[in-house]
């Protein structure tokens, strides 16, 4: 294995996971180690819902996410939550659709197939998905969440051409599922902004995936039911002392899924959408316990997708 091994890094690649946990060096372009994600915001209440209870928590929130996707908010909604990201300011990224789970397809409903889910079928999918991004950027949003390898290169080409704004931060959703530092490379070399890992890697492995790619990683620092139910807040000290730059992302366990979402679903979601602010708050604590020389962004530092109205 030695030769394999020697081979690896040879590309600029760690020799295996890295068990000693290195300290890493990289961060922010604020100088930042960590920034703050509340997952599952799925309309304009739920946004305002996180931002007040995070400014009564005095929690700092770098970027809210949404999953039900862009084609399932109006217009109108959509300008709302870019008014309310570009107010706070934070990050608010959209969830990229029609993909595969929602489509006509069969193989998804499979045991084998489920991972096909957040992709698109063919080319008429890819050019919706394009579309919903093209519409989201018209009104104000300039991140999205993205989990097929494919339409990451189209946005990377459109972008480069003028054709969608330069700014646009594309999110890597936990659904791409690359889960080694050589596919996460692949995936920075075709224009991620950021990269959310599989919730489940040691730390061992966070540390060879950082020691490989420049891009922010994503983490699940406490993880939904249907990702594995991890709750992780007493290692956020040292993830983000081994993953820095790291989002840490407050998911909820013991929850329900309300993919995708809607008016009927609202009430929920907004309460969702707060006790993940609370949970924030208690992760923060044991951070601020552990590794209170752990340095944070403010709002609306550089390199957030933060509208722009």
């Amino acid at each position: 294995m030695q030769a394999t091994r020697r081979f690896l890094q040879s590309l600029g690649l760690p020799p295996g996971d890295l068990h000693d946990l290195p300290t890493s060096g990289k961060r922010f372009p604020d100088g930042a180690q960590y920034r703050v994600e509340i997952p599952s915001v799925e309309g304009p209440r739920a946004l305002a819902a996180v931002l007040g209870e995070a400014e009564a928590r005095r929690v700092r929130v770098h970027r809210i996410s949404q999953g039900s996707g862009i084609m399932l908010l109006t217009d109108s909604e959509i300008r709302e939550m870019a008014r309310l990201g570009a107010e706070a300011p934070v990050e608010v990224s959209l969830f990229v659709g029609p993909r595969a789970a929602w489509e006509t397809g069969s193989q998804i409903l499979s045991p084998a197939g489920r991972n096909l889910g957040a992709r698109h079928r063919g080319m008429e999918q890819l050019i919706y998905a394009i579309e919903d991004i093209k519409r989201a950027c018209g009104l104000g949003i300039r991140s999205v969440l993205l989990a097929d390898e494919g339409l990451l290169w189209v946005v990377g080409k459109m972008k480069a051409a003028g054709e969608l704004p330069a700014g646009l931060v594309c999110k890597i959703s936990v659904q791409m599922g690359a889960a080694n530092p050589a596919s996460i490379r692949l995936q920075e070399q075709m224009g991620a902004g950021t990269y959310n890992v599989p919730t489940d890697l040691d730390l061992a492995k966070l540390a060879a995936i950082r020691a490989a790619v420049t891009i922010p990683i994503d983490l699940y620092v406490e993880v939904p039911d249907n990702f594995g139910g991890f709750i992780r807040h007493y290692e956020i000290a040292e993830i983000v002392r081994v993953a820095a730059p790291i989002y840490l992302k407050f998911g909820l366990r013991n929850a329900p899924d309300v993919y995708p979402s809607g008016t009927h679903l609202e009430s929920t979601v907004i309460a969702l959408s707060r006790e993940r602010v609370r949970r924030a708050e208690i992760g923060l604590d044991h951070l601020r316990r552990y590794y209170p020389e752990a340095v944070t962004s403010e709002l609306g530092a550089a390199g957030l997708g933060v509208p722009q109205l």
